[in-house]
């Protein structure tokens, strides 16, 4: 199937981003051609997919992207806005000071070495003939290197992995299977005063809902969120060129992947699913592997985004234009899922309400391939709104809440041309979300719980979670993730059979 590729939504994108070049003085015109490029979680910060918490290193220094730092130690950088802070556990957690790292502890290596050591085990609560019992079953060796030069940061983050459950020998990095994960491997600098650059392998997100993303197009692994590993493990790492510019106007942070990284999707190896072709649940007996974008500096992804403080709050506005992040289409002639072209405009606010904090975004969703949403087998667009509130509502105890609302547009041209047999989607799809998180013994000890219900769809996702710091290098974690509903074929229902419990352990160092 020939694919187009459509550039004309990226003339705003670009006219955006030489008016904020405009407006930060000649020295940004220059830079100001790199952004040729226009797209969960959280606690109390950006975004978020779907349940429990997750980041990036931020070009700029405090940025609302997953806490994955930018270099150790880099020459000092403009202050950019307070952004909001990533869902819990979407960002990278502080790690106690490696042994051997104080004054005359022995030879140090010519890099700062962290990381941690982990096992988890998981099972399911169901059975399912199309899965193994066993949901997870892994230990995890994790190793960060970084090095800091002349104006110069690098970093290397590797997974060593053993999983009893996929015993999958060989390495399969796009989709994160097999014994090693390259989770980054980057290069980040500052080549001018208003300009920040990080080139290479990086764990990139940005907006304000809290495991609920709309205008974060970075990709996920939702496998991964769905069988217990941290959560961490939610933001899949993108290969992709960040440019940050700072002016008084505005900052923007234009994001290019030169070739299309999808999201880590339920493809029935690890986690079953329901299968409209079928017409029942299918797993390992109905493995999907759908057509990939993956032409270099073709299939390309670019995403924008503009923001700045106005008064105590935070506003931003996104540009996105590339693929669905996941195989929502299909092509009759092979048989075969694929990615349709996609672009997505949005914007978000976040800022103090009473005595918490509320946030706002949306998000518009242009099925390029299907514009008019009369092809049953592509995505019709749609609009996307989010509203939030989290608010601490007792000592060391936190309650967050968000109501979501997906709508299909040409709803009756969908109806017309759904082929017989096939579920019938909503036209409009409602879903809310509630977190509560307990903190105790000097905050050591963790009790959470995050759940989402969808009453047009009548199902359920509870992700209870229970994680004891047992000093400064051992934690261990207990958790579950359970799944209600009451069609197959719903969003959550599909998922019932994979509810599973699980246990971990880890030592970081």
């Amino acid at each position: 199937m020939t694919r187009r590729r459509h550039r004309r939504p990226l003339l705003a994108a670009l006219a955006l981003a030489a008016a904020l070049a405009a407006g930060a003085g000649a020295p940004v015109a220059g830079a100001a051609a790199l952004a040729l490029i226009p797209a969960a979680p959280a606690r109390a910060a950006e975004e978020p997919p779907l349940p429990e918490g997750l980041g990036e290193p931020a070009a700029n220094p405090k940025s609302d992207e997953p806490a994955l730092p930018e270099g150790l130690g880099g020459p000092e950088k403009k202050p950019a806005p307070d952004e909001p802070a990533l869902p819990e556990g979407l960002g990278d957690q502080p790690k106690p000071p490696a042994p051997g790292k104080a004054a005359g502890a022995g030879p140090r290596l010519p890099f700062d070495l962290s990381g941690f050591w982990e096992l988890r085990g998981g099972l399911r609560l169901l059975p399912d003939r199309h899965e193994k019992d066993a949901s997870l079953g892994e230990t995890r060796l994790q190793l960060q290197a970084d090095k800091q030069l002349e104006g110069l940061s690098l970093r290397l983050t590797t997974d060593l992995l053993y999983d009893m459950v996929l015993n999958e020998p060989r390495v399969f990095l796009e989709e994160g299977r097999g014994v090693a994960d390259l989770r980054e491997a980057y290069a980040s600098l500052r080549p001018a005063s208003f300009m920040d650059v990080k080139v290479g392998r990086q764990v990139v997100t940005w907006g304000t809902g809290d495991l609920v993303f709309i205008n974060d197009l970075f990709p996920k692994d939702w496998n991964a969120f769905f069988i217990g590993r941290d959560t961490e493990y939610l933001k899949a790492p993108s290969d992709a060129l960040k440019v940050s510019l700072f002016s008084d106007l505005a900052n923007l942070d234009v994001v290019y992947t030169p070739r299309f990284d999808a999201d880590r999707f339920i493809d029935g190896r690890r986690v079953s699913y329901y299968n409209p072709l079928l017409g029942r649940w299918a797993g390992r007996d109905a493995v999907i592997d759908p057509e990939r974008p993956d032409a270099w500096f073709r299939d390309d992804e670019i995403a924008l985004r503009a923001y700045r403080n106005v008064g105590a709050w935070q506003v931003a506005a996104y540009g996105y234009h590339g693929f669905w992040k996941q195989p929502v289409g299909f092509d009759p002639a092979t048989g075969k899922n694929t990615f349709p072209d996609l672009a997505v405009y949005g914007a978000s606010a976040r800022g103090p309400v009473g005595k918490g904090i509320g946030h706002m975004e949306a998000g518009y969703y242009d099925s390029i391939d299907d514009r008019p949403g009369d092809d049953p087998f592509v995505p019709n667009s749609q609009v996307r709104l989010l509203a939030g509130y989290e608010q601490e509502i007792a000592r060391d105890l936190t309650a967050g809440v968000q109501y979501y609302v997906e709508h299909m547009t040409d709803y009756g041209a969908y109806r017309a041309a759904r082929p017989a047999g096939m579920p019938q989607a909503d036209e409009n799809r409602h879903l809310v979300t509630l977190r509560l998180t307990r903190l105790a013994l000097n905050q050591n000890l963790e009790l959470s719980l995050f759940t989402y219900y969808s009453p047009t769809d009548s199902d359920v996702y509870m992700r209870p979670r229970v994680h004891y710091k047992i000093d400064d290098h051992w934690s261990v974690e207990v958790g579950a993730n359970v799944f209600f509903g009451n069609q197959p074929h719903t969003f959550f229902g599909q998922f019932e059979r994979d509810s599973n419990l699980y246990v971990g352990a880890r030592y970081g160092f």
